[in-house]
């Protein structure tokens, strides 16, 4: 007997958790719909976010509320519409000479530059001056971890979302509704982070409170794509865009997925809540800092076979930061490249510099500034240590390209800027 038929799931099951998804009577779905239905239907909520997005509304929040980054803005438009930054073949050639116009690259499997975190907007103009000046990349992928609220009292946040529009750069919010936020009692704050692995702490009312405000920050500043942390957001994530609403969201690291059975878990409930056309919110999947490239292979193998090789991103730690978060020295650049020629829709987030780098610094590198507040920040005397610390993920992020092109592999960086 082949014991493998034993796992086929039968249309009944199927059955079952639809009645419980379209029961009129389900709380826990009434409850769901009755935060969407806050912010209108999905086409009206669709709507807003498209709104909210254009440029010029952006302009105009940021026009409110930090007038002075106006000028940044326009001067990021002006340096990408004069071509001031290197070219993806330039680039190429600074690094393998003549022999560049004769590599065949392998775009199929091209590894998007990601680097994490981008907590402050005036960082966007000293790393595009530098891109500029030394004629490296900016990447093509950044994520956000300051507290939402001050970022956007301060303009921050929509300053940042055009800045990203203007680059051509994806980026990736963390909503403030976490496990630093209080939301369990029985955790501090950032000190206790350690206990945010078995759960990082989105109990009871607050999956719907995450809910609540994704929505707020969709329909308000076009943030379309935010950090997930939770298995009951996850499921909330799909079942919003099921409805017909278009956000996107990836899995963080914190969410602790370290194996490929884990992931088979996860991609199937993607696969249950998928569009018709095959697309699911999911379209980025953080791995644990201690998976190995098997299990990335492994997962691969599925997630193709489910439909989703182009749909999710496996994102995955190149560096991280130097203290508070793991063992050192950390980097996966070797394996990164040993697996970059055969693994598609791989990010190599940089969470920090290179370890011989940070090793050198007064102030390396800490999971735990992500948390500060900007004011405690300035009064400090760190503004400019975080700054340099977020300059160095950028240039560890640069030569991760480097390796790449060294080895005739490609790289995604902001698509505006390097043609």
């Amino acid at each position: 007997m082949n014991q493998q038929k034993l796992l086929k799931i039968s249309p009944d099951k199927l059955k079952a958790i639809n009645s419980v998804l379209l029961d009129p009577n389900s709380q826990v779905m009434k409850d769901f719909l009755a935060v969407v239905a806050k912010y209108g239907t999905p086409e009206e909520i669709n709507r807003k976010h498209k709104q909210a997005r254009k440029m010029e509304n952006l302009f105009k929040i940021v026009q409110e509320r930090q007038p002075e980054a106006i000028k940044d803005l326009n001067w990021l438009i002006e340096q990408r519409d004069k071509g001031a930054f290197i070219s993806v073949k330039e680039y190429r050639r600074r690094v393998l000479g003549p022999r560049a116009d004769s590599t065949k690259f392998k775009d199929r499997y091209a590894v998007t530059l990601e680097v994490s975190a981008l907590q402050y907007f005036p960082w966007i103009r000293v790393m595009a001056e530098q891109a500029i000046a030394n004629k490296t990349l900016v990447p093509g992928r950044f994520i956000a971890v300051r507290k939402m609220k001050e970022s956007e009292a301060d303009g921050d946040l929509p300053a940042i979302v055009a800045a990203l529009d203007i680059i051509g750069a994806s980026f990736v919010e963390t909503l403030d509704t976490k496990g630093s936020d209080g939301s369990n009692p029985h955790l501090g704050g950032p000190a206790t982070i350690t206990g945010y692995f078995g759960g990082i702490g989105q109990p009871n009312e607050h999956a719907l409170q995450w809910l609540d405000e994704f929505l707020y920050y969709y329909t308000t500043y076009g943030v379309q794509h935010v950090l997930n942390f939770n298995a009951g957001t996850i499921l909330l994530g799909f079942l919003l865009y099921k409805l017909g609403v278009n956000i996107n969201f990836k899995i963080s690291v914190f969410f602790g997925s370290d194996n490929p059975y884990h992931a088979l878990w996860i991609m199937t409930m993607a696969k249950l809540f998928s569009r018709e056309d095959g697309t699911s919110p999911l379209i980025g999947f953080n791995w644990s800092n201690s998976i190995n490239n098997q299990t990335m292979e492994l997962t691969a193998q599925f997630r193709k076979a489910l439909g989703f090789e182009k749909v999710i991103r496996f994102e995955h730690h190149i560096t991280e930061t130097w203290k508070s978060i793991v063992v050192q020295p950390y980097n996966r650049r070797t394996e990164l490249i040993e697996i970059a020629d055969h693994v598609a829709n791989i990010a190599a987030k940089h969470e920090g510099g290179d370890p011989e780098v940070e090793q050198t610094l007064a102030h390396p590198s800490d999971i735990l500034d992500y948390f500060r507040e900007k004011k405690e920040v300035i009064e400090s005397g760190d503004w400019d240590n975080l700054q340099n610390n977020f300059l160095l993920k950028v240039e560890a992020a640069n030569r991760t390209a480097r390796d790449l092109t060294a080895n005739g592999l490609s790289f995604i960086a902001a698509k505006n800027l390097h043609k």
